[in-house]
């Protein structure tokens, strides 16, 4: 299969989240990708532990207000960006990039200090794209292919 290019900063879509087209931060030092969230808590629910969050800051433009629920979900031990263990919840979802949809495991993290909501990871990138960390938004190229 074929790797197609990517810049440092790409569009990506999450429907499960109803998120159209939002930037996202490509990092090849990352191993697993993140999603900023807020109000996650979890919940036990008829005996099933029930995660829920909101997804992306308040005063984000594509933010929605709206409470995701997942009953598939586990925690995991990642360090952060600045080399600090932490534990995090991480979910399975589909995203849309460069024309195609990809399931990929997202952490839900703290990212409001950081410039971008969304992280994409290694582990998303692999075999699949090539990083021109000279530009971004090269992804629109391929979306426009399958239009």
């Amino acid at each position: 299969m074929e790797k197609k290019i990517i810049g440092r900063k790409e569009k990506i879509s999450i429907p499960e989240f109803d998120l159209n087209l939002v930037w996202a931060k490509v990092d090849t030092g990352a191993f697993t990708s993140s999603i900023h969230a807020e109000n996650i808590r979890v919940v036990e629910k008829d005996g099933m532990k029930i995660l829920s969050f909101q997804v992306l800051m308040p005063d984000h433009k594509s933010y929605t207000g709206k409470t995701l629920v997942f009953d598939k979900f586990r925690e995991k031990r990642v360090k952060n960006s600045f080399g600090h263990a932490e534990t995090r919840y991480l979910i399975e979802v589909t995203f849309k990039l460069a024309g195609e949809k990809y399931l990929a495991e997202f952490t839900l993290s703290d990212r409001s200090s950081m410039r971008n909501a969304i992280l994409l990871g290694r582990k998303i990138l692999k075999n699949r794209f090539l990083v021109d960390v000279s530009g971004y938004n090269l992804a629109k190229i391929y979306r426009q292919k399958t239009k």
